[in-house]
């Protein structure tokens, strides 16, 4: 670590950072306007945007010809659409895996406050942590069925069904991982068509990629940092070409597996072929789109 510096680079204001764009190649046809951009979204985030627009070596911070702002910004309005598309369908997959684990887990331990219950999880440090987590929520929480339970009843915390409404969903499978009893957890899993192994990983990368669009982040061509597990069997239809695990396209492989499970007549494929068509300039290999996506099984 010897080797770090300081960072000394100087605060540079949206006008200077035009001058700075178009001395490195970017064409701009509308100065006032980009400058408008580069202040109320940030350069900074608009960097992530231009990165693939640059020339080899891409350390000379110098653009391809012909290479203009509009393209910057149609990236930039792409992925904020991609990333809509996303949310909207994990929002469905969500809402069946916290119904799942509720109903299952309530039916098959036979206790309505399972979920608050230690001895139904595997690692009481993780259990202390996830119970933390439900005050926190609870305390915060005025909503008002949460307000009339408190009102009304003298538990201290309210049933799984109840409870699980407030709790973000990175609680909910974390209670699910910690789940003590194998059976439960197969058979939540099984209720998506997949082994308890790759189920989790799964919920896992769901649970990743909606933190990203959330947090509005790059998706479009980001490499993701953890790599799904490929289920030994599984009951939707699935992939055949290779495919890089770590991009976008897989993410989307995942929800789209999720949503035929839940919602076999869903409308996603539709959905995804309209925004490619509405962005036909998009480089869909960069997203890990193999050639000839569409005929794939569970696409159809």
């Amino acid at each position: 670590m010897s080797n770090r510096i300081p960072f000394q680079k100087p605060y540079a204001s949206a006008h200077d950072l035009v001058s700075l764009l178009q001395s490195r190649g970017l064409t701009i046809a509308d100065t006032a306007k980009a400058e408008r951009y580069l202040e109320f979204i940030g350069y900074y985030r608009l960097s992530a945007y231009m990165y693939p627009l640059l020339q080899m070596p891409k350390e000379q911070h110098r653009y391809k010809p012909n290479t203009t702002f509009d393209q910057v910004m149609m990236l930039y309005r792409f992925d904020k659409k991609l990333r809509l598309l996303i949310f909207n369908e994990i929002e469905k997959i969500e809402v069946a895996v916290r119904s799942a684990i509720v109903n299952i887990g309530s039916d098959m331990t036979g206790n309505p406050f399972w979920m608050t219950d230690g001895s139904n999880f595997i690692d009481a440090a993780k259990f202390r942590h996830t119970m933390d987590l439900i005050d926190a929520e609870l305390h915060r929480s005025r909503e008002d069925f949460i307000v009339h339970f408190k009102q009304t009843y003298s538990n201290a915390y309210p049933p799984a069904w109840i409870l699980a409404e407030v709790l973000p969903f990175g609680v909910i499978t974390n209670i699910f991982s910690n789940i003590k009893t194998p059976r439960i957890k197969k058979s939540i899993a099984r209720k998506f068509g997949l082994q308890v192994a790759p189920f989790e990983s799964w919920l896992t990368i769901v649970t990743l990629t909606r933190n990203s669009c959330c947090h509005h982040a790059r998706v479009w061509n980001k490499q993701n940092t953890i790599r799904p597990m490929l289920p030994n069997r599984m009951t939707g239809s699935w992939i055949t070409l290779p495919t890089d695990t770590l991009r976008i396209y897989f993410d989307l492989c995942i929800i789209k597996y999720f949503l035929n499970i839940i919602s076999p007549n869903n409308d996603m494929k539709a959905k995804v072929d309209a925004l490619l068509s509405a962005y036909p300039s998009i480089d869909i290999t960069a997203m890990g789109f193999p050639r000839g996506w569409e005929s794939e099984p569970l696409w159809q």
